[in-house]
């Protein structure tokens, strides 16, 4: 039997919307151990890996998943473009002065060294693979098997916006762009910021899902997530040395 008959003739051992409602779970359970747990680096690689394991056992293909290999070149192709994008734009970004300080975090103030393996390993390793393989894979697996396309888009995306909450509770007094949109807004400054980047990452869900759904492959997605954190690590290089 080939891999592609292999592949179909996959059998669901758990109830579709059963097996959705244990994802979304998990993912609540890793979202709150990732936010209180010191040094919790290594737990976005092994949540991958599990939710991986229990997205085959349950019966999900590697089609479904995006992890086919007969849509790696597709996804590459589309990953990449999304790449370029995403570096035109920040490119001009940091170049204006009045769109700058949005790349003036101080968390990724940063030596070159320690910028390249944030953006090159740190980001890809503990985000990436973890978010992409979560939202863009194995939930999007999950829900295909019971929705329509369009509403596994805006679900996965909602939830990848919700998904936010705890990591954007600093960062308007992180970066400086952030904090200038909000100064003056007083004790509604926090709920502002905290709306506007689950509303920013939701939007920023329906693209990566599109992708992965035009391409059938997660590399897709994967890259423009990895354009948009990282690249903004690297350009973040850039516009700190331009404010001296």
């Amino acid at each position: 039997m080939t891999l592609a008959a292999r592949d179909v003739s996959t059998r669901a051992r758990v109830p579709a919307v059963v097996a959705t409602g244990v994802v979304v779970a998990a993912l609540v359970t890793v979202n709150l151990a990732e936010h209180f747990l010191r040094n919790a680096t290594w737990l976005g690689p092994v949540a991958a890996l599990a939710l991986l394991a229990f997205a085959r056992w349950s019966g999900l293909t590697w089609s479904q998943l995006g992890l086919h290999r007969d849509r790696l070149r597709s996804g590459l192709q589309w990953g990449l473009g999304a790449v370029a994008v995403v570096a035109v734009v920040y490119l001009v970004g940091v170049l204006v002065p009045f769109t700058r300080p949005a790349f003036l975090d101080a968390r990724y103030h940063l030596g070159v060294h320690s910028a390249l393996v944030t953006a090159f390993v740190i980001i890809p390793l503990s985000t990436i693979v973890l978010e992409e393989v979560a939202f863009r894979s194995v939930l999007w697996g999950m829900l295909s098997r019971h929705a329509a396309t369009w509403r596994v888009l805006l679900i996965s995306s909602a939830l990848f916006g919700l998904w936010h909450i705890l990591p954007s509770l600093h960062v308007a007094t992180a970066n400086h762009g952030v904090g200038d949109v909000v100064r003056g807004a007083g004790a509604a400054a926090g709920v502002l910021v905290v709306a506007g980047i689950v509303a920013f990452t939701a939007l920023g869900g329906v693209v990566a899902g599109e992708l992965r759904r035009r391409s059938g492959s997660v590399l897709a997605s994967a890259g423009m997530h990895w354009a948009t954190n990282s690249l903004g690590v690297l350009f973040g290089l850039v516009a700190w040395r331009l404010v001296g």
